[in-house]
């Protein structure tokens, strides 16, 4: 009986040093549960920008639904981590909503990235897929927010319909800042959410998804030229 009541005596602080200090168990949790996904890092005017798929994200279940008619969200939110630290540098938000037009038999996209809104249309699974279960050059941190020495990484948690609208606003409200991104800290319920999820493994959406990319060095990020510079070579090759 004594050992039963040790037992659980241990169990119970150590829910209680995770439900209290959620932050501190995250490293560990990130870097050792969450599998790695190859992904694209590059530099960017002021940004760094990340470019990563997870069509996995839409098994036959959420493919069902995606032709039942009725809206279906993907929210992406994805989090800059020094590589030993416990609290996230930043965060950036991707969210998109499809509906299955069922009289002209299209997909009808709103897609809301880096604050701004696109509206677009799909005839098919694949074009949903492109537009909503990628991010495309995503910004993701301030290359000011970082040393250029250091080691980082991202991680990402991709949700369909979550289960809190409550969360989905606050998501929306991230998504609708300049670039969609910004500084981020524990104490920020957005945060608090990923944590959960990846600690405790509780369901927060129909459909979840988490990984993280290879660790980076800022310094040694290849740069993409920015538009402008882009039209510039493009109207001299072509002199």
């Amino acid at each position: 009986m004594r050992r039963v009541a040790s037992c659980l005596a241990l169990v119970a602080g150590l829910l209680f040093v995770l439900a209290a200090s959620p932050a501190r168990a995250q490293p560990a949790a990130i870097r050792g549960a969450i599998k790695k996904r190859a992904a694209d890092l590059h530099k960017r005017g002021k940004w760094i920008v990340l470019t990563v798929g997870f069509r996995d994200v839409v098994n036959a279940h959420i493919r069902n639904k995606l032709v039942s008619g009725l809206p279906t969200t993907i929210a992406t939110r994805a989090y800059v981590f020094p590589d030993r630290a416990s609290v996230p540098l930043s965060l950036s938000a991707q969210t998109c909503r499809i509906v299955f037009d069922l009289w002209d038999e299209v997909y009808r996209i709103e897609l809301y990235q880096g604050g701004k809104r696109r509206k677009a249309v799909a005839v098919n699974v694949e074009g949903v897929l492109r537009r909503c279960a990628e991010l495309r050059r995503l910004p993701v941190v301030a290359i000011a927010e970082l040393k250029s020495s250091e080691r980082y990484f991202v991680a990402v948690l991709v949700e369909v319909n979550p289960l809190s609208k409550k969360m989905l606003d606050k998501i929306k409200r991230w998504v609708a800042r300049p670039r969609g991104a910004g500084s981020v800290g524990a104490g920020d319920s957005l945060f608090g959410s990923f944590v959960g999820l990846f600690i405790t493994k509780v369901p927060a959406a129909d459909r979840n998804l988490g990984f993280r990319t290879p660790g980076f060095v800022p310094a040694t990020l290849p740069k993409l030229p920015t538009k402008k510079r882009t039209d510039k070579v493009n109207k001299r090759a072509s002199r």
